[in-house]
């Protein structure tokens, strides 16, 4: 198994006939999915995606991919291809489009429609054309063919790019639910068929490649939710990402037949289970889904709310009533379910709103207590009998951690794949697919961009460090005015700490020392406020480590009269 070197430069020129595949997000990470492909000098990319901070990262509000190697080369991008509606698959499309917004979309119906609510938001009208199972588009010298999906979203799809380098498959998200709610199967058909043509290489979905056996049907959730209903007293309150429509058909229809209504809670949720609906791909009884405004009018035991804040994320609804900092007020009696898995990285964040919510007295329902999630990818069974299906000349797991990628490296290698020809590469890396043979030829940037508020990849590590150290430590803030010729102390030094620990009345301690420095280094000529600032940060420093064993940010201001 080939995998990527630390010491990587850039690839060279791809050589004439081959295929070039560089991920850009999605490797080594759950989130930020998004792959280029090079053929002929023009590039298809699929998936773009966003990742959510983790709490390292304060103040973030979402993580992109890098799109610094293509952005010299948007006008040689042919289409994106959006495997399904996922944040973590087209997030990213508006902050893309920003850069030149008549690249097209090609994807589904439910998916298009997703990511037009979307760039709505960012006043951004995009080029669509719509695509479904079965179809086959030309897309510049990629011969895309899509093939239905199973996924925990509608209308998820694999995509089959055929170019004269050879046929890769890329399966966006997937799992093999014989029993989905929409009746629409993983076509195996169709992987079967496009093994026959040979398949030289197969990107695949790797996030449960660690679960043994198969991953449970979606509808085994309905009888447990049915339990859930049938015992609570008060509210249903149920929390779950804003696309995922299956689970949301299975909210709906346990509401109908215990006779409650529900509302739905957060902008994201209201907007893409209006759009679901309008498109036919949810269900909803006449008169079962009513505004939220409505709700005091309904006894407890009559409501369901269905909001956003399965992973804890701080401003989401379920967050903000947990911190008691939003309208709904938790009481003693209601019910809160969590129908969604927890995303790797979260796991603190979800059980502290899940005590939260506890505190105020509800009764929380949640994955770890009850089966009230299953997942939308494959495990190892469907992996193992995936590829025996696909028969695939070249292997490169994509969607996962490290950990996930090798697991489904070695699933391959177990179904005949040859090692040589299995590539575990990371975001960046450059997989050229030259004479049937797949191989890492270098790496570009492939970072986190961050987006904090308006601010799109201004926001870097350092700042992030300061973030860190300003949340863990504290800072002191220490104010001197000097002479601006001879570099003496004409008032101060002021000090104050905020989030330190430290009392400002122990800075008594410290001032003489800063005086001492100060009037020392003013002797010796030393006039330069930038100078004089290095002096008070050290000097302070080592007293704060010295009493305290503390590091907290210092922040010293010199000003010169």
């Amino acid at each position: 198994m080939s995998h990527p070197h630390p010491e990587l430069g850039p690839p060279p020129k791809l050589p004439e006939g081959g295929l070039r595949v560089t991920p850009l997000g999605g490797l080594g990470e759950i989130g930020r999915n998004m792959t280029v492909f090079e053929y002929g000098g023009r590039l298809l990319i699929v998936d773009c995606g966003v990742l959510f901070p983790e709490e390292e990262q304060p103040g973030i509000d979402l993580i992109l991919p890098d799109f610094s190697s293509i952005r010299d080369r948007l006008d040689d991008v042919e289409g994106i291809v959006l495997t399904h509606g996922h944040e973590d698959h087209i997030g990213g499309v508006p902050y893309l489009l920003r850069e030149k917004p008549d690249i097209p979309l090609i994807g589904s119906k439910l998916t298009l429609a997703l990511i037009e609510a979307k760039l709505q938001e960012h006043r951004i009208r995009p080029y669509t054309l719509e695509v479904a199972e079965g179809g086959r588009e030309r897309v510049g010298p990629f011969d895309c063919e899509f093939i239905a999906v199973n996924h925990s979203i509608p209308d998820a799809l694999a995509v089959a790019i055929r170019t004269p380098a050879g046929m890769v498959v890329h399966t966006g998200d997937f799992k093999m639910d014989q029993l989905p709610l929409d009746n629409r199967l993983t076509d195996l058909h169709a992987f079967a068929r496009l093994s026959e043509e040979g398949i030289d290489l197969l990107l695949t979905d790797s996030t449960n490649a660690e679960v043994p056996g198969f991953t449970p049907h979606e509808r085994d959730i309905s009888n447990v939710l049915r339990q859930v209903f049938a015992g609570a007293r008060k509210r249903i309150i149920v929390a779950s990402f804003a696309s995922h429509v299956h689970r949301i058909q299975q909210i709906l229809d346990a509401a109908h037949e215990y006779g409650r209504r529900v509302a739905f809670v957060g902008r994201s949720m209201v907007r893409n289970m209006g759009i679901a609906r309008d498109l036919g791909y949810l269900k909803v009884p006449p008169g079962l889904v009513v505004d939220v405004k409505t709700l005091d009018d309904l006894p407890d035991g009559e409501v369901v709310l269905v909001c956003t804040g399965s992973q804890g994320e701080p401003m989401a609804a379920l967050s903000r009533m947990a911190n008691r900092d939003h309208q709904i007020r938790i009481v003693q009696g209601d019910t809160v379910i969590l129908a969604s898995s927890l995303i790797p990285g979260n796991e603190n964040a979800v059980y502290r709103v899940i005590n939260g919510l506890t505190r105020w007295g509800a009764n929380v329902v949640h994955k770890g207590n009850a089966k009230v999630h299953v997942s939308g990818h494959a495990s190892a069974g469907e992996l193992l009998y995936f590829y025996n299906i696909c028969r695939p000349k070249n292997l490169m797991p994509v969607h996962g951690e490290w950990r996930h990628l090798r697991a489904n490296a070695e699933l391959g290698a177990l179904t005949g794949v040859p090692h040589d020809r299995i590539v575990i590469a990371e975001d960046g890396i450059a997989v050229d697919l030259v004479e049937g043979k797949a191989r890492i030829s270098g790496k570009v940037q492939a970072g986190y961009v961050y987006v904090d508020g308006l601010s799109v990849g201004d926001v870097g590590e350092p700042a992030l460090k300061d973030r860190k150290i300003l949340g863990d430590e504290g800072i002191i803030s220490v104010f001197v005015v000097v002479d601006a010729s001879t570099g003496k102390i004409t008032g101060g030094p002021h000090m104050q700490a905020r989030g330190s620990g430290i009392d400002d009345s122990a800075f008594g301690d410290v001032i003489p020392k800063i005086t001492e420095v100060l009037e020392r280094s003013a002797q010796d000529g030393v006039v330069e406020p930038h100078q004089l600032q290095q002096l008070i940060r050290r000097t302070l420093g080592k007293w704060v480590s010295d009493t305290y064993r503390r590091r907290p940010m210092i922040l010293p201001v010199v000003v010169e009269v």
